[in-house]
């Protein structure tokens, strides 16, 4: 095998425009099959990967797995751990968009079944490659901020009107809510960069009328280390804060805005073409220092593609995954840890 053949199981936004483009740009892999139901993104597959091979449903797709090397699972929430594990019973590796899951005892036997069979399992936290997340990395490790005090971290929107998709108006069981979808990553991000976490506190809120989820909410992490992550994700916010605020005992970094990824990927761009790819313009750099001195510190550029190119490394090479899948256990554990908190109004134990 040189050529990873991979399926993408969804076609909806997270298929379409976050990983079939990325897997398209990496040499070692090609969109080889896409599982839809909607004969529009069945078209709209097959304009842009000519040759796919397009089934309606995941277990077509499985129950003749031939010609396939892995299976990218990037359909809504509740589905991950079901298909996932459909994936790995049909002797597939495996990618599964975030959240991994929506309980953690699915989390945990999609790990421990891929560990009994030797499959590849990886979990698509597609924003440790933010850019702005990978300057705030640098900074942390090379000890340009000193000893870290506080994290603040924010996902931040303004939709004052919901637009009624199955995130505003689902239930727990099916992964709905603001909680699960931002907070997977906001979790994720404080858990990379200051380890283990000694409790959880979290504030839940239903903001706008005619969802029935959680759209506003607060999580604050106390790691084991003493570091604090404050972390903001919100539907309502009429301002939005800093991206990033990081304090520490020689200095602090603030950044505002989005890694730009996102609205280029939307937008079509991609990753390969003649253009740099992930890179901020010099006037939306954060800033590091300390009253009363500052200096702009330039942003490294967004990194996307990596994941993909990790993965094939896992595949062909023997590589690690990108991401390893307890990392991702241990995120669902937090968030399932905050809903709890949020549901008795204290501080638990993480």
């Amino acid at each position: 095998m040189s050529i990873i053949e991979v399926a993408v199981v969804g076609y909806g936004l997270a298929g379409s425009v976050f990983h079939a483009p990325l897997i398209a740009a990496q040499p070692r892999m090609r969109v080889a099959a896409v599982v839809t139901s909607s004969e529009e993104r069945a078209e709209r597959a097959r304009a842009e990967h000519p040759g796919v091979r397009v089934v309606p449903h995941a277990e077509e797709l499985f129950a003749t797995p031939d010609g396939i090397d892995l299976a990218v699972i990037a359909t809504p929430n509740h589905t991950h751990a079901p298909l996932a594990g459909q994936a790995l019973e049909a002797g597939l590796p495996v990618v599964v968009d975030k959240p991994f899951a929506v309980a953690v005892d699915d989390a945990e036997d999609l790990v421990r079944r891929a560990e009994r069979s030797g499959l590849a399992l990886s979990v698509f936290q597609n924003r440790r490659w933010d850019g702005d997340f990978r300057t705030v990395r640098e900074l942390v490790e090379t000890g340009r901020l000193g000893r870290v005090r506080r994290f603040e971290s924010r996902f931040e929107r303004w939709r004052p009107v919901p637009k009624g998709g199955w995130r505003e108006v689902g239930t727990d069981e099916e992964g709905a809510g603001i909680l699960l979808d931002l907070g997977s990553h906001l979790v994720d991000q404080a858990v990379t960069l200051f380890g283990p976490v000694a409790s959880v506190y979290c504030e839940l809120d239903r903001r706008r009328e005619g969802i029935t989820t959680d759209d506003d909410a607060f999580v604050a992490l106390t790691h084991t280390g003493g570091v604090r992550s404050h972390l903001w994700m919100s539907a309502v916010a009429a301002q939005l804060g800093p991206r990033f605020r990081v304090l520490g005992s020689e200095a602090g970094y603030v950044t505002y805005g989005l890694d730009p990824q996102e609205e280029a990927l939307r937008s079509g761009r991609r990753p390969g073409n003649d253009s740099p790819w992930g890179t901020v313009d010099a006037e939306h750099w954060g800033v590091l220092g300390a009253e009363p001195d500052f200096a702009p510190v330039p942003t490294a550029p967004g990194a996307y593609p990596d994941f993909y190119s990790a993965m094939a490394a896992a595949l062909l090479d023997g590589a690690p995954v990108p991401v390893d899948p307890r990392d991702a256990v241990t995120t669902l554990r937090l968030l399932t840890k905050a809903r709890e908190s949020a549901a008795l109004g204290v501080t638990v134990t993480a």
